[in-house]
């Protein structure tokens, strides 16, 4: 028998909810997503309280994903000003049952649970991921979330890390520009800093230094959207060397974790599929020497679900409960 249950993802700007069946530890289903803006409502509790009230009532039971560590007391948003306290999410929520995830450790819910229509091969063989082993996930976005999914004997386990915070290992003078660019104003240069979002500003300015070229101060969305429409010469070769130290990551992630696949998520792997293929993404993904073989060996896909972390939410709930 199936149960209702409300999901949340939780990020800075957009808190998205909907309403999923779960069963047999698995998710059945997922409702349509409602994405309500952040700073519209003074609380968690009360952006729950509209959308019960758009959905005529919710079931008792929830399944919360948020951006960030979910450790201590109290949970604090980057961007916005929400605090969830854990301990009262019952009280305040009027739920009987809870499990609250770090968002990436939702979206590796999302993969372990994933129909494989949701997967889109980047390089390496034509396969289904691995039913055995570990699958890397990797996530650009704001930040760059890393996680990994063990399975084996039909289960399945997820291991939430903090491994966008490795340090940065330039492989070319571009990347070592890069990188002494970023020394100047940080001690310590994580793959964070180039391999997210944001980083492309700093790429896309390293770039221009190194042609002699004056570019006026661009933010990562405008320089994104030049790179994706062609409109920017520089902006292309910007997302191109993105892709190519992203490729880098990916595959020393593999090769830390003992994966026998890789995942890579987030909103950006989306809007960036087509540049991914196109750059030396794949090649860079298999240059690791003795390794490359391996390397060649391993499916890399892009996990194409719409919702991965209200999805992931909902399995990490049946997990649990169902």
């Amino acid at each position: 028998m199936s149960e209702a249950v409300v999901v949340v993802d939780i990020g800075g700007t957009h808190a998205r909810f909907a309403i999923a069946e779960v069963a047999g530890g698995r998710v059945v289903a997922l409702g349509e997503a409602t994405t309500l803006q952040t700073a519209q409502h003074a609380s968690f509790q009360s952006a729950w309280e509209a959308f019960a009230r758009r959905e005529g009532g919710v079931p008792r039971s929830a399944a919360i994903a948020v951006a960030g560590p979910v450790r201590g007391e109290v949970i604090r948003f980057t961007n916005n000003p929400w605090l969830i306290r854990p301990a009262l999410i019952g009280e305040k929520l009027d739920v009987d049952r809870h499990v609250l995830v770090n968002d990436f450790e939702a979206v590796g819910h999302a993969v372990a649970q994933a129909d494989e229509g949701y997967f889109e091969r980047l390089c390496g063989p034509d396969v289904p991921l691995p039913e055995s082993g570990t699958i890397s996930v990797i996530g650009p976005g704001t930040g760059l979330g890393v996680a990994h999914v063990w399975r084996g004997g039909g289960d399945y386990r997820v291991q939430a890390t903090e491994g966008g915070h490795i340090d940065f290992a330039p492989l070319d003078r571009i990347e070592d520009a890069i990188l002494a660019r970023l020394r100047d104003r940080y001690r310590r240069v994580s793959i964070e800093r180039i391999v997210a979002g944001p980083g492309i500003v700093d790429i896309y300015e390293t770039l221009a230094g190194l042609e002699g070229r004056a570019v006026a101060a661009l933010d990562d969305r405008t320089i994104w959207t030049l790179a994706m429409r062609g409109d920017d010469s520089l902006a292309a070769a910007a997302a191109d060397r993105f892709c190519l130290s992203l490729g880098s990551v990916a595959g020393d992630l593999a090769l830390a974790q003992g994966a026998s696949g890789v995942v890579i998520a987030g909103g950006l792997g989306l809007r960036i599929r087509d540049s991914l293929v196109r750059s030396g993404f794949p090649e860079r993904f298999v240059a690791k020497g003795r390794f490359e073989n391996l390397m060649a060996a391993m499916p890399v896909k892009l996990i194409t679900h719409p919702q991965p972390g209200l999805f992931g939410a909902a399995a990490a709930f049946a997990r649990r409960y169902a």
